[in-house]
């Protein structure tokens, strides 16, 4: 019997299961709403992640070239919504969710990507308060970068003039909205701060949803303030609007209008400072103008002015007596500095060389008989111990002995000879050589007679 079953491999039925995904329709366009868990950025830009809910989850994956588009950036936790395909990847054998596209779920793509922004960029000290420059008391030139045709531009242009005609507007006009417009801002600043022709830049736009004033919120134009040399007020949007640019810039506006208070102060204002400040003036120098004539008065009616000989008599007076007392300084002067040389001059005989080598000279003198005696007494004392030594050996030597009546007998063995101390190193037969005081004799031994020692 034939058997017709037929046999797949895991490759070829992994394909089949791949196709039928591949080509259902449903799956290939798909919306999913899921928690974000296991997420991992590679460095290669893609996001491997998995995605579920609270009785399922399916791995997912989106490649850099979609997620480069996204406004945020997500983590484990996030909720989401995405879409794309689901497909099996055949080296595992596992189907996944390839994501074309994703946003939070519950919280919109673009507040979210302002927090993350925001809090990033305070992170690195951005919008520290040691980073905000001041802004001049009286700018000569207001720079506006601005939509040259939105009310923004007419509210503050209105504002300037009202309050500070005298000051020149310089107007950059930038796209404020559209996928540009972020670029174009930037652009402006730079500009503006290459050419240095702005005292302080007033940067903004009307009111508009969160999207319509997101180019204040890109990193390119938050990054673009903080790099600017001239001070920056932001003014975007209304009241309630807030901006990463009102965060970075060195002042916030809550209004165009208000940005433009801000930036120039009014001249009524100043016109009553300067009033009053010329009141203050005239009254100070009519103040001092009458004090100086006061003292010129006095000076006049003075003693030294009625009557200056006078005066002149008395100065010449004192300087006769300065001069007698520079003259008996300068006397004392030149005896004490005599004085002192005169004793130098007495220290430096007694320490001339001629009587330093005279005394080194008797000190070495003394010296050598010192020492001279010093050797005699040892000489003498060692000729006295020698003398001693030599008694003792005279009075120990044999031959003093052999003076009084001894002598020594040696045996003679080929040309060894023997001193003899014991009877029982000598035969009867044995010569011996006996040594006297004055000679020596030549000896046969023809007996022996030993004494016993009952001691």
């Amino acid at each position: 019997m034939n058997d017709t079953r037929r046999i797949y491999s895991i490759k070829e039925i992994t394909r089949y299961i791949k196709d039928q995904f591949d080509f259902d329709d449903v799956l290939q366009d798909v919306w999913i709403r899921g928690e974000i868990s296991n997420f991992t950025h590679h460095t290669r830009g893609h996001m491997y992640f998995t995605v579920k809910d609270e009785e399922s989850k399916m791995r997912g994956v989106m490649f850099a070239g979609h997620n480069r588009y996204l406004k945020f950036i997500p983590k484990n936790g996030t909720r989401v919504l995405m879409r794309g395909s689901i497909t099996v990847f055949e080296r595992d054998g596992q189907y996944q969710f390839y994501a074309k596209e994703m946003q939070p779920d519950g919280i919109g793509s673009l507040y979210l990507a302002f927090e993350q922004l925001k809090q990033r960029l305070e992170a690195e000290g951005l919008f520290a308060p040691e980073h905000k420059k001041p802004i001049p008391a009286y700018p000569a030139t207001i720079g506006v970068i601005t939509s040259p045709t939105g009310a923004a531009i007419r509210d503050i242009i209105t504002t300037l003039r009202r309050r500070y005609p005298i000051s020149r507007i310089l107007l950059y006009p930038v796209l404020v909205q559209g996928e540009n417009a972020a670029r174009s801002v930037s652009q402006a600043i730079s500009v503006m701060n290459e050419r240095g022709e702005a005292d302080v830049l007033i940067i903004g736009r009307g009111g508009g949803s969160i999207e319509e004033l997101w180019a204040f919120n890109e990193e390119i134009v938050a990054r673009t303030i903080f790099s600017s040399h001239i001070p920056v007020i932001s003014a975007v949007g209304h009241e309630t609007d807030f901006t990463i640019s009102d965060f970075v810039a060195d002042v916030r506006a809550a209004t165009p209008t208000a940005a433009a208070e801000l930036a120039v102060p009014h001249i009524l204002e100043l016109r009553e400072r300067l009033d009053m400040l010329s009141g203050r003036l005239r009254t100070g120098l009519s103040y001092q103008t009458r004090q100086l004539r006061e003292k010129l008065n006095r000076l006049q009616r003075s003693y030294v002015f009625r009557q200056p000989e006078r005066q002149l008599i008395q100065y010449e007076q004192q300087l006769d007596k300065l001069v007698e007392r520079l003259g008996r300084a300068a006397s004392q002067y030149a005896i004490q500095k005599r004085n002192r040389y005169q004793s130098a001059h007495q220290k430096l005989l007694q320490h001339t060389p001629v009587r330093q080598a005279a005394r080194y000279r008797e000190q070495v003198g003394t010296q050598q008989h010192r020492l001279k005696r010093a050797v005699e007494a040892i000489v003498r004392a060692n000729g006295l111990k020698l003398d001693r030594h030599l008694g003792k050996l005279d009075a120990l030597s044999p031959l003093k002995v052999m003076q009084r009546g001894y002598s020594l007998a040696f045996k003679t063995q080929g040309v060894r000879k023997t001193l003899v101390k014991s009877v029982a190193q000598v035969d009867p037969g044995d010569s011996l050589t006996v040594q006297l005081n004055d000679g020596s004799l030549d000896c046969q031994v023809w007996g022996i007679e030993e004494v016993k020692n009952n001691g």
